[in-house]
């Protein structure tokens, strides 16, 4: 196992009615900015909860962050922060609005000369106003990491400091139950290709980690179908089960201590940057081609994915790793998403801007060895075809 330091200071409040938590977790002379997507809060009572809870405090609302948070939306919350002495955030919503809200944290209080530095020129961040979250779409982990990604001019960029980590955040399943079955999908996808990414390197004898990531990936192979099937798609044990996954994949626990890969998730930032994909449909099909493409690198942690977590012992090595990445790409096509760029309509053509923009970013040496050069990443667009 790998030498870590883990502290993961976000408060979780879990289960049926935690919105009320709100009460004791944000000060009382707090003035609040509610941050918010496309406003479906307001019609499904969550809304509703978020205010009653906040009592008294004063309180202002920010709406319209969109899936991939734009910077040209979330920079338009400045005046309101600026204009009322907002000094807490509460964001409301999925990954995308998390991370809008981080952003914003971060932007409120930066002194340089325009925010995008943050992400542009990796400005240092100094301050940023504290966050709380009530989670509706669990997919991300946002809502207990310290990192976030903004698209802007079609690049989709990463940032992260330990200051932008929520100080708590509400994850009730009650909520989820008005996703629809694409969100859904996206969730569990997401999720299961986070803990993968942070699982399928090589071994560093890290059993604890491989352990607590199978478990993950079991659960979400277990109750994914669950949520999109009709007899069962409204119990909250299935929707606790894949919430709380979801925030298990990215809070940093099952990545402490063992090499990560982000090769498929760079990749995938490309492409929602430039064609507007839905980020966990970019991780359903750059992820089985880097499985494809890095086989020989991840052999042994392959074979022990095909055992552990799909029960596949028969065949030869390479059977069985055939197997698993098999098995990977049907249970994504039975949560309803693609699997080859062709599923989205792209082809050969497009892989050109694609290897263009991993450059263009830096991107050029990813991996959990730092493998994977630009021609690696080409062989692994082509391979998604």
């Amino acid at each position: 196992m790998l030498n870590f330091s883990f502290h993961n200071p976000t408060s979780i409040h879990f289960g049926t009615g935690q919105i009320a938590k709100l009460n004791k977790e944000i000060p009382k002379d707090a003035n609040v900015l509610i941050i918010y997507g496309g406003g479906s809060i307001k019609k499904n009572g969550i809304f509703d909860q978020v205010v009653e809870a906040l009592g008294t405090r004063q309180w202002y609302e920010f709406s319209g962050i969109e899936p991939n948070p734009s910077y040209d939306t979330v920079i338009k919350s400045l005046p309101v922060i600026a204009d009322n002495n907002v000094d807490y955030l509460l964001a409301v919503g999925g990954g995308s609005v998390v991370d809008g809200a981080k952003f914003i944290a971060a932007a409120a209080e930066f002194d340089g000369a325009e925010p995008w530095d943050i992400i542009a020129k990796r400005a240092r961040i100094a301050s940023a106003l504290p966050i709380g979250v009530v989670l509706t779409l669990p997919a991300t982990g946002s809502e207990s990491n310290s990192n976030g990604v903004v698209t802007r001019h079609g690049n989709k960029l990463p940032f992260g400091n330990k200051l932008l980590r929520p100080q708590f955040a509400v994850l009730d399943p009650q909520v989820t139950l008005s996703l629809s079955d694409r969100q859904i999908g996206n969730g569990i996808v997401d999720a299961f290709v986070h803990v993968m990414e942070q699982y399928l390197t090589y071994n560093v004898n890290g059993k604890v980690q491989d352990r607590f990531s199978e478990g993950l990936l079991l659960t979400l192979i277990e109750e994914g179908p669950k949520a999109l099937d009709n007899a069962t798609k409204d119990d909250l044990e299935v929707r606790a089960n894949a919430m709380w996954s979801a925030t298990l994949a990215l809070n940093g626990l099952i990545g402490a201590g063992v090499p990560q890969d982000w090769t498929a998730h760079m990749i995938g930032h490309e492409l929602t940057g430039l064609y507007n994909i839905d980020h966990a449909r970019t991780l359903s099909i750059t992820l089985p081609a880097v499985m494809k493409v890095r086989r020989e690198a991840k052999q042994d942690k392959l074979l022990q994915y095909a055992e552990r977590v799909w029960h596949v012992v028969d065949g030869t090595e390479d059977q069985r790793i055939d197997t698993a990445i098999e098995l990977t790409e049907r249970f994504f096509k039975q949560m309803n998403l693609p699997t080859r760029l062709s599923d989205i309509d792209l082809d050969a053509s497009h892989i050109d801007t694609i290897v263009e923009k991993l450059q263009q970013h830096g991107l050029v040496a990813l991996g959990e060895q730092r493998e994977v050069t630009p021609e690696i990443s080409r062989v692994i667009l082509e391979t998604a075809l």
